[in-house]
């Protein structure tokens, strides 16, 4: 029995599948198409069962014709006039070329020589149709959408629990943000039961009411690989969401009817966790400017109310009774000394204006003047001691002559001769006139040595 090493095993296939097809012509889809720096265009052509993969170097592309000019005449391989072609997925096309093993990873491979458009793919006709349909029913409406909450704490994740996908996410969710809670609703992401899965598990994400936002991821594949993200059945779970979704399916080329139906459609699944959260640095970085925000802002707010206290604290010391008092007592102070010096003027003004008057008295009475006044005033008070006597007798005769007439019109004075004074009981006043009373009334007798009481009594 003889054992082939790989090489010998793939280098032996190789010889075979080159020598048994030279030059063949293949038709199928365009799926999963790239284009690197180098101008070489990789793609899968498949017809829906299978798949093999193309390459088609950049010095042969200059040979391509569109379905607009005249093309490749297939049965001859005859190149003729017509515009450039440029590739697309979904893309109906027939190839010319060799059949080429790759040894490096052990695969066959298309190398294309002469390609021709054969019209566009069914898988790509019915996404624009589903495109269409749920446009029309305002799936894709932006007023429907939903805003992502800022750097969520509680995130869903529906994707295969065990792909890349999953753990690019992890892994950038990880480094990011401040922390987060991530629970996976497992699915299939590709296959027949993959869209109903992926519905069952948007609908329990949503029921279950505990996250915040929900992120639907799978990494990138050919057309085929991806269309169960293409599905009715996907869209309508996406339409009747009840928390944002975000939908990272593919690479940053593939787009698909799930990215048109969320609320924010992203590149690829790490992109994805990039727009949930913002990076550690990003946020270190405002935390250090909201700090410094923080304190130049104290510094303003303190400088501020410094300003204001000291202008206060200003106007409180003019306003406080001590200040005042202070204030008073220096007024007083100052207008003391003011006095002082004002009454020390006038007063040494006094005291000249005196010692002039006392000269000028001096000047116009002299001792002479001033000897013969003496002389004159006591002869004057002599005079007006005599007058004063002579005033006074005669005021005492008068007093004596009125204290005479005086007591001879005292009324009791007649009472010593005899005579009697009658008053009215009731009114108090003399009696003059026997009219003044009437039977019964009591009436006083007053005499020189007492007083008597009597009723009036009316004769007949």
């Amino acid at each position: 029995m003889k054992i082939f090493t790989v090489s010998d095993i793939t280098r032996a296939v190789k010889e075979v599948l080159e020598a048994e097809f030279p030059f063949v012509w293949i038709k199928g889809q365009v799926t999963n198409l790239s284009r690197p720096a180098s101008g070489h265009i990789y793609f899968t052509l498949t017809d829906g069962d299978a798949g093999i993969n193309v390459v088609w170097f950049k010095g042969n592309q200059k040979q391509a014709q569109s379905r607009d000019g005249e093309g490749v005449n297939p049965l001859t391989g005859e190149v003729e006039s017509g515009g450039p072609l440029v590739l697309e997925d979904g893309m109906e096309i027939l190839c010319a070329g060799h059949i080429n093993v790759y040894p490096p990873r052990g695969v066959y491979q298309l190398i294309a020589e002469l390609i021709q458009e054969q019209g566009v793919g069914d898988l790509r006709l019915a996404f624009e149709a589903m495109k269409k349909k749920l446009a029309e029913r305002g799936y894709f409406d932006e007023d429907r959408k939903m805003e992502l909450p800022h750097s969520p704490k509680k995130v869903a994740v529906v994707t295969a629990a065990t792909g890349a996908a999953v753990r690019d996410f992890l892994r950038i969710a990880d480094e990011r943000g401040t922390g987060a809670q991530i629970r996976i609703y497992p699915s299939l992401v590709q296959g027949e039961r993959a869209p109903e899965r992926i519905a069952a598990a948007i609908d329990s994400a949503c029921d279950d009411g505990w996250a915040e936002v929900l992120v639907l991821i799978r990494g990138g594949g050919s057309l085929e690989d991806l269309w169960a993200f293409n599905t009715e059945t996907v869209a309508d779970a996406l339409f009747r969401a009840t928390i944002p979704v975000v939908c990272g399916v593919g690479h940053e080329v593939d787009v698909t009817i799930a990215d048109y139906v969320a609320d924010r459609r992203v590149a690829t699944p790490s992109h994805a966790a990039q727009q949930l959260w913002p990076r550690r640095e990003v946020l270190m970085q405002a935390v250090d400017e909201l700090e410094y925000n923080l304190a130049k802002a104290f510094r303003s707010f303190v400088e501020v109310r410094q300003s204001r206290f000291d202008i206060l604290k200003k106007g409180l010391m003019w306003l406080s009774p001590v200040q005042r008092i202070e204030r008073l007592q220096a007024a007083f102070d100052v207008e003391t000394e003011r006095l002082g010096r004002a009454a020390g003027l006038n007063l040494d003004l006094k005291e000249a204006e005196l010692e002039r008057q006392k000269e000028r008295l001096s000047r116009t009475f002299g001792p002479r003047h001033v000897k013969s006044m003496s002389s004159e005033i006591k002869g004057l008070e002599k005079r007006l001691s005599r007058a004063m006597e002579h005033y006074l007798q005669r005021r005492e005769s008068g007093l004596e002559s009125l204290a005479e007439s005086l007591r001879l019109l005292d009324p009791e004075k007649p009472l010593e001769r005899g005579y009697s004074l009658v008053t009215v009981e009731k009114s108090g006043t003399f009696l003059r006139d026997p009219q003044e009373v009437r039977n019964g009334d009591g009436v006083r007798i007053r005499v020189r040595s007492g007083e008597v009481r009597a009723r009036v009594e009316e004769g007949e």
